[in-house]
This record gives C-alpha cells, sequence and structure tokens, in this order.
C-alpha cells in the first residue's frame, strides 16, 4: 500500500525561530542585575486573573493599571508584550507566591513556568519576587481608600501587582546599599 502514494518534494528552509540566546535560567529570583532606571512591569497572576501595575520610570512610585483575564498562553503572552510596549518596560516581575512558611505551593511551580516562558519570549528580563500577604495588603489598603466589596474586587489584583512590585524595587534598593 505504501507503493502506491505519491511522493512530493517541496524545498524546505530552516528558519531560525528564536534567535534568542537562552541561558536556561531556571531560578528568576536574582534581582542583583535588575534595572535601576526605566519603568518595570508587574503582574499578580491568579489562576482566572492577572494584576498588572507599572512603575514611574524613576521607580519612585508604582500604580496598578489593570487586571486581564487569564486565558491561553498566547493571548495572554500577546497582552503583556502590548503593557510592556505602551509603558517601554525595562523588565517584567512577576509575584512568586510562597505558602507562610517559606515552602514552595502548586502556584509557585506555575509562577516559575510562566517567568520560564516569558523569558524565551519578550525582550526584558524577567524575575521573580516574593508576593506573600500582598493580596491581604492590597485588600486593607483598599479599605481604608473606603472601597466597597465590589470595588475592592475589581482592584484587588492591579493593587497587589503594584504591592510586589514596590517591594521588588524596595528590596533594589537595599540590594545595592549592600
Amino acid at each position: 500500500m505504501l507503493n502506491n502514494l505519491r511522493t512530493f518534494h517541496y524545498p524546505i528552509s530552516f528558519i531560525n525561530v528564536q534567535d534568542k540566546n537562552t541561558t536556561n535560567q531556571t531560578d528568576f529570583t536574582d534581582i542583583s542585575d535588575a534595572p535601576k532606571t526605566g519603568r518595570l512591569l508587574s503582574l499578580d497572576l491568579g489562576t482566572k486573573k492577572v494584576g498588572i501595575a507599572v512603575s514611574d520610570e524613576l521607580q519612585f512610585t508604582v500604580r496598578g493599571v489593570a487586571v486581564i483575564k487569564r486565558k491561553g498562553w498566547k493571548k495572554f503572552l500577546k497582552e503583556i508584550i502590548a503593557y510592556l510596549a505602551e509603558y517601554d518596560a525595562k523588565a517584567l516581575v512577576i509575584g512568586l507566591p510562597y505558602n507562610f512558611d517559606g515552602s514552595e505551593s502548586e502556584m509557585s511551580q506555575e509562577a516559575r513556568r510562566i517567568a520560564r516562558n516569558f523569558s524565551l519570549s519578550i525582550e526584558v528580563p524577567v524575575y521573580l519576587y516574593d508576593e506573600r500577604v500582598s493580596t491581604y495588603q492590597a485588600r486593607g489598603n483598599l479599605w481604608k481608600l473606603g472601597l466597597n466589596n465590589k470595588q475592592v474586587r475589581e482592584k484587588l489584583d492591579s493593587e497587589a501587582a503594584a504591592i510586589i512590585l514596590q517591594d521588588f524595587i524596595d528590596a533594589g534598593k537595599r540590594f545595592n546599599k549592600e
């Protein structure tokens, strides 16, 4: 039966799909080489939603900018690339969820996987930063502003991303003093 099949010869050109050199970085928690100036973008990853925050160019202030629904990887990647471009961000910071005892959870592994995927797909460096209690702190901040429960739910993830980013920037400043 295989003898009856026609053979077609198509010219094949090999395209270098990924020009970027990969370093097989698996630990994105070393912030010693993080940009000291320029905007940074941060993500608070959830299973359904992602909070996004950005810093100013001097990294003095941070603010939540959006909450997006988390759907497939390609759509998610395109949205984040658009935010990186819109704010001309010099790095991407992703919250790394640890358990309260410091151990890693299933979401920690998911954050590491997402960080790895981003590092292979975007031109700016990717960092992971401890996000323990960021959501609780964000909720408290929003309640102090007098927001009702619905408003808190709408802004919670972007506020948590802002807290992660501020903590990341503050840690970088402490690191530089040592």
